[in-house]
C-alpha cells in the first residue's frame, strides 16, 4: 500500500459514521485526542481499553468509558439500608475537647507571657522568617542570652504542660 492510497478516517459517535480526512488533519486530531486520553487515564477519569481507542473523540463527559469519580453521600445505597453518609466516620473532635484544649492553650500562653514578656514579639518576628540573631538585635539582647531564655522558658513550660511538648 502506498502512501497515496492510505486512507485516514475518524469515527463520529453521534452519527455512527466514518469520515475520510487528509493525513495532516488526522495526525493533528490523533495527537490531540491521544494526549487528552492519556491525561484522563493518568487522572483515573478514563478507562477506555486499547481496543476502543478509535472511539475516543475527546468528549469525555459523554464517553461510556468516563469515570466521573463523583459519589453522592445522600444517594440511597443499593440495598436500601440508608445512605453512604451513614457509614462515613466523623473524625471531627468533640466540641468539649476543642474547648478544653483552647482553655489549656490559653493557660500555656499566659504562663509563657509571665516567663518571657517579649514572647509574643519573638513569635511575630519568627513568623516573618527572621534569624535568631536578628530577633535578638531587635529586642535588644545578645543572641546567646536570647537562646538561653528561650531554652529555660521551654523547659519550664514542658514541665507544666507535658502534653504540648
Amino acid at each position: 500500500m502506498t502512501k497515496e492510497s492510505k486512507h485516514y478516517r475518524i469515527y463520529d459517535k453521534t452519527t455512527k459514521q466514518w469520515y475520510e480526512i487528509p493525513e495532516d488533519q488526522y495526525r493533528e486530531y490523533d495527537r490531540w485526542r491521544t494526549a487528552l486520553r492519556k491525561r484522563m487515564q493518568y487522572r483515573g477519569e478514563c478507562f477506555c481499553p486499547r481496543s476502543k481507542w478509535w472511539l475516543c473523540d475527546g468528549n469525555c463527559l459523554d464517553c461510556e468509558f468516563h469515570n466521573s469519580m463523583t459519589v453522592s453521600l445522600d444517594d440511597p445505597l443499593p440495598d436500601g439500608e440508608g445512605t453512604l453518609a451513614d457509614y462515613v466516620p466523623d473524625d471531627a473532635p468533640l466540641i468539649e475537647e476543642v474547648l478544653s484544649e483552647k482553655a489549656e492553650l490559653d493557660q500555656l500562653f499566659a504562663r509563657l507571657q509571665e516567663l518571657m514578656p517579649e514572647a509574643k514579639r519573638i513569635g511575630e518576628l519568627r513568623e516573618e522568617g527572621l534569624s535568631d540573631e536578628a530577633i535578638a538585635d531587635i529586642i535588644g539582647i545578645k543572641r546567646t542570652t536570647f537562646l538561653s531564655r528561650l531554652k529555660k522558658a521551654k523547659e519550664k513550660l514542658a514541665k507544666e504542660f507535658p502534653d504540648w511538648f
